[in-house]
């Protein structure tokens, strides 16, 4: 009996143990639900709802886009951010991320449980943190805490976050996402900034060892940076490590594997940031462009949008092609000019480098008014109210800094001390361009380089600056007179000195312009004037037409700058800029129809909705004849005239230190080409506008203060400071047959009245509208 009752009691304690195993076991699995049914209601923090899920919120930096579809550049604050989508990425790609991060990943809905019931059995194991947990990670709750309660509450948020995406998006969008969201470092955020940065590809031509690198680099960006001053032996372990994964998982063979592990990174580093990449210049006018389109463009709900995080994108008429020729053409160019500008002034042969022709007090006044112009200036004195006494006094002292210098031929940058103000006249002996090429028929702009170099010559010369034009200006003169007094390029006027008396036209004195080097004698037709900038010539035009006939036709042309009525302008006294020189001088190609230039075609949210789409401005302003005829007056500017040299076989000779010998270039253009050089009166501005029948560009050479500049006329011309680039550029256009640039003659109007082949003019052809008196002038060559 009581032996029964011992075994009875025993029973009971067994019951009671199994009980309170069952309470625990069912209460811990209570807990665990009522934990995550708690979490899903956002009891340990806001979870996202089904809408957030859907549109997750990602910085996304607005893309600037070429005419060809190359991106130009980016708009970003933080996050340089352009989203691919699953088809863009190539398979080895796709490999190496499941590889490495989540072998199982097409056979969960988001938890490994096999990977996570490894990690807790044996900690360090890996294999616990799925793609979707990490994406659940990195678009809604960030970096782990530290203290381990909350560390569990996050890992539970992230295990039901990541079990919603599952539901929400394809296991092709997951990928996707995931490759779009990770930052891997040096600004590039996502997988297409890391290519383009890193190898300077689109990530479609990733390679398989360029994929293996950056799907290595999610283990940790910050410590994995393949630059070559941070962690390029330990990016390329952890390469290997993911090359390696690849074999294990059979998506690569062992020697594909033990090949590649031997290789380097092969990086082609090519940061992506507003002042470096390509076509900086007119990236800096499209910013200004987009912010003020912004102000007047609202977003349907009233809201602004925001030109660095809302992932617009701006396509442009620019094209990447032609922007490269047109830099290389520029970089070839100008370091040549330079060493030969430094070395006619060195304190030897001009004490008052680099400036000429100054007086000591003009000197100091031209660097005093430099300094108050300056961003060091303007930062003293606003930002940190610094009195005038003490700012004058920071320029004279020594500090650290990195100038901008031209290297065998190339930009680069030196450390060093120098004096605020020294560094003000080293950077005022350099001599700048401008340069601007369009379409004439279209008006889109397809190429701009507004400098040598943004990082440290930001101010843009093709829209913002403006100078003297020169003999550039000269075919709107020509252009009147053929309009108004139906002038043929054969017609002929006296090529003797010529005054317009004081009074006329408003003048309150005569004036009498000279020839270059005083020539004159006998008579020239209007073409052999134009060609070799007779200035003669041109006053006894403008004399003709009068100065405001001129000035209403200019107006006409989009030229902007506001040019006084003035005998004068007929040798480019007036400022104008290279954005206007183009536009205008594109309307003589376009048979006398001005096309306003245009650099945005369609502006596009992140969605693909068109936000804005250009309508193209045009008007007449010539008829087409006249058009044509100022047309054939510039291509004896390259037959015969100052642009000769485009002809010319040439020799491409340089003096050692990349001075350039002025003796031809190797261009051996045969095409017709139309155009004009411009050198104003002290060498300080040298011009070249060059025309084919569908490209019509221009190029601006100068310092930034006139009072730098060449002391003869021989580096000092339009025909040496500007016209190789000219030609640089279109020999690159030309060699590229996929940009179908024009070699073919200009068209002529259906109805030609005016005599334009002087080989065929009559013998007793006379033009009855030739002057009793002389002329003269002179201001550029």
């Amino acid at each position: 009996m009581a032996k029964a009752k011992k075994e009875t009691t025993k029973v009971q304690n067994y019951s009671k143990y199994i009980r309170w195993m069952w309470i625990l076991f069912l209460g811990g699995i209570l807990s665990v639900v009522s934990l995550f049914l708690l979490a899903s209601w956002g009891a340990f923090g806001e979870m996202p709802d089904h809408t957030v899920l859907e549109n997750p919120k990602t910085n996304l930096a607005t893309e600037i886009i070429s005419s060809d579809g190359k991106t130009l550049g980016k708009f970003y604050f933080n996050d340089n951010r352009t989203p691919v989508s699953y088809d863009e990425l190539p398979q080895q790609l796709v490999d190496a991320l499941i590889a490495t991060e989540d072998a199982r990943f097409h056979e969960h809905s988001g938890i490994d449980a096999r990977g996570t019931i490894r990690a807790i059995i044996k900690p360090g194991s890996g294999g616990a943190s799925t793609v979707s947990q990490q994406l659940a990670k990195q678009l809604f709750h960030g970096e782990g805490s530290k203290n381990i309660i909350e560390r569990v509450l996050q890992k539970i948020k992230e295990w039901i976050i990541a079990i919603r995406l599952e539901r929400q998006y394809t296991k092709e969008e997951i990928i996707a996402q995931y490759f779009n969201i990770y930052d891997f470092g040096n600004n590039a955020d996502g997988i297409r900034s890391a290519s383009r940065i890193y190898f300077n590809k689109e990530p479609k031509e990733l390679d398989l060892k360029e994929s293996a690198m950056l799907v290595g680099m999610f283990k940790n960006s910050s410590l994995y940076n393949p630059r070559p001053s941070r962690n390029p032996v330990g990016v390329k372990n952890r390469r290997n490590v993911v090359l390696a994964q690849m074999y294990k998982y059979d998506y690569i063979t062992e020697k594909v594997k033990d090949s590649l592990q031997k290789t380097e990174l092969d990086l082609n580093y090519s940061p992506e940031s507003h002042r470096e990449g390509i076509a900086t210049y007119f990236r800096g006018y499209l910013d200004g462009f987009m912010k003020q389109w912004i102000k007047n463009n609202p977003k349907p709900d009233g809201t602004k949008w925001n030109l660095y995080n809302d992932g617009l994108k701006i396509y442009t008429t620019i094209d990447s092609r032609m922007q490269t020729y047109a830099e290389d053409a520029v970089q070839q160019h100008m370091p040549r000019l330079q060493a030969e500008f430094f070395h006619q002034n060195t304190p030897d042969r001009n004490p008052t480098a680099p400036f000429l022709d100054l007086e000591p007090e003009e000197e100091k006044a031209l660097m005093r008014r430099g300094m108050r112009q300056s961003e060091r200036w303007r930062h003293m004195k606003y930002d940190l109210k610094k009195s005038n006494k003490e700012i004058e006094a920071s320029f004279q002292k020594p500090i650290k800094m990195t100038v901008f210098k031209w290297e065998d031929g190339k930009p680069s940058e030196v450390d060093t001390i120098m004096k605020p103000m020294d560094s003000m006249r080293y950077y005022k002996s350099f001599l700048r361009t401008g340069m601007m090429s369009m379409d004439p028929q279209t008006g889109h702009v397809k190429a701009w380089v507004g400098g040598m170099n943004y990082r440290h010559f930001q101010y843009d010369m093709v829209k913002q600056g403006r100078r003297q034009v020169g003999s550039t200006f000269k075919p709107f003169v020509y252009a009147t007179a053929i309009d108004q007094l139906h002038f043929s390029p054969c017609d002929e006027l006296p090529d003797t000195p010529f005054c317009i008396e004081a009074g006329k036209f408003g003048n309150p004195e005569a004036w009498c312009p000279r020839n270059s080097g005083d020539d004159y004698g006998g008579k020239r037709t209007l073409k052999d004037a134009l060609a070799n900038s007779v200035n003669t010539i041109t006053a006894q035009l403008i004399d003709k037409v009068g100065p405001q006939t001129v000035v209403d036709l200019v107006e006409k042309l989009g030229v902007e700058s506001d040019i006084p009525a003035v005998p004068s302008i007929a040798l480019g006294t007036t400022d104008i800029s290279v954005y206007d020189m183009v536009g205008a001088y594109s309307t003589f190609a376009n048979q006398g129809v001005y096309t306003k230039p245009v650099m945005v075609l369609n502006i596009e949210d992140k969605n693909g909705t068109v936000l804005y789409q250009f309508k193209p401005e045009t008007r007449d302003v010539l008829n087409a004849e006249t058009a044509y005829v100022t047309v054939k007056l510039m291509e004896g500017v390259t037959q015969s005239g100052s642009g000769a040299r485009l002809r010319g076989k040439g020799r491409d000779s340089y003096r050692a230190d990349f001075r350039e010998i002025i003796t031809g270039y190797p261009y051996e253009f045969t095409n017709p080409i139309a155009g004009k050089t411009g050198t104003t009166q002290n060498q300080s501005d040298g011009w070249f506008m060059g025309m084919v029948p569908n490209l019509v560009t221009g190029v601006w050479v100068g310092a930034e203060d006139r009072a730098a500049h060449f002391k003869t006329i021989t580096y000092g011309q339009g025909a040496a400071m500007a016209l190789p680039i000219w030609g640089l550029y279109m020999k690159s256009c030309y060699a590229d047959e996929t940009l179908g640039v024009s070699k073919a003659d200009f068209t002529p109007p259906v109805e030609l009245s005016i005599i334009v082949d002087c080989s065929k003019v009559p013998d007793d052809h006379t033009n009855s509208n030739s002057p009793e008196e002389d002329t003269l002038d002179e201001l550029e060559f």
